[in-house]
């Protein structure tokens, strides 16, 4: 059946949950609970929580769990008043990376457009605090769009993350209709501010969704345009709708196109790309650079 027709009910073959569980699983969650942090992977109902947290990683979650903006794909809750930012955020976050022994730490956090910066100031000080403690560990950071504001783009690079992650999310076409205040040309505008700021010197990193539907050719613009903003990595998934009231399902896209659209975008000049049904923004993203 092709991914055209094969749109809602069962799973296809190929998407498949894994359900690890255990010890690490359990570890992992008694230190986020008893450091008292946020992460994406439960508050956003990631179909990897299980697998990563068995492995003992997780991408944490800055700024609270409440979000300013309330895009129609993401479980995240959404609150116009959330809550005042914590000051031993940071420290905390380096703690728990340091007992999970991370070689490689991935950070995201809620939008806070309350926020005079953004939080761009409070995501650099995750950087350092991690730095401080862990030294030679990868950071990479996957903002909001900051509502493009050069200046706390310069705060967050200068704090030297590893990787500066920003997700375009889907084609240009839906983007206004599915993604809360954001808007296509703007991600790309801080794709580009963010390699222009860093001189290049800080890889640039995007994801976009299959299956909200948008037409194969508009993937394949989306990949030309990311390329063309300053993005080197790039991850593909499938868009599996968290809840009945989310923004619905449109298909499934096959591992073939997966694949097809992998090798695009490695032609065009992508340095790194992970195109996977069950690929997502964060998944093995430090074994996707060789750092784990």
């Amino acid at each position: 059946m092709s991914d055209s027709t094969r749109k809602k009910g069962k799973f296809p073959p190929w998407i498949r949950v894994r359900t690890g569980c255990g010890g690490s699983r359990n570890e992992v969650s008694q230190i986020l609970t008893s450091l008292k942090l946020n992460t994406v992977c439960s508050s956003a109902m990631c179909p990897n929580l299980n697998e990563c947290w068995h492995r003992r990683t997780a991408t944490f979650m800055i700024m609270g769990d409440a979000c300013t903006r309330n895009c129609k794909f993401c479980a995240v809750k959404h609150s116009s008043t959330p809550l005042a930012l914590e000051a031993d955020e940071p420290e905390r976050i380096a703690e728990a990376a340091a007992k999970l022994e991370l070689k490689y730490v991935v950070v995201t956090s809620v939008t806070r457009d309350d926020l005079p910066d953004g939080g761009a100031a409070h995501f650099a000080a995750v950087i350092r605090a991690i730095r401080a403690r862990l030294p030679e560990t990868g950071i990479e950071v996957l903002t909001p769009d900051f509502n493009a504001d050069r200046e706390a783009l310069t705060t967050v690079l200068d704090a030297q993350p590893t990787v500066f992650n920003h997700n375009v999310e889907t084609v240009e076409r839906l983007s206004t209709q599915i993604r809360s205040k954001a808007n296509y040309r703007r991600s790309l505008e801080v794709l580009s501010m963010a390699r222009e700021i860093s001189k290049g010197t800080i890889p640039v990193k995007s994801g976009i969704m299959a299956g909200l539907g948008e037409t194969d050719e508009e993937i394949v613009q989306t990949i030309k345009d990311l390329h063309a903003a300053g993005a080197r990595i790039l991850t593909i998934g499938q868009y599996l709708p968290p809840s009945g009231a989310h923004w619905p399902l449109e298909r499934y896209a096959e591992p073939e196109k997966f694949e097809q659209w992998r090798k695009l975008a490695l032609e065009i000049g992508f340095e790194f790309v992970a195109s996977a049904p069950m690929v997502r923004s964060s998944y093995n993203a430090g074994e996707l650079l060789g750092k784990r």
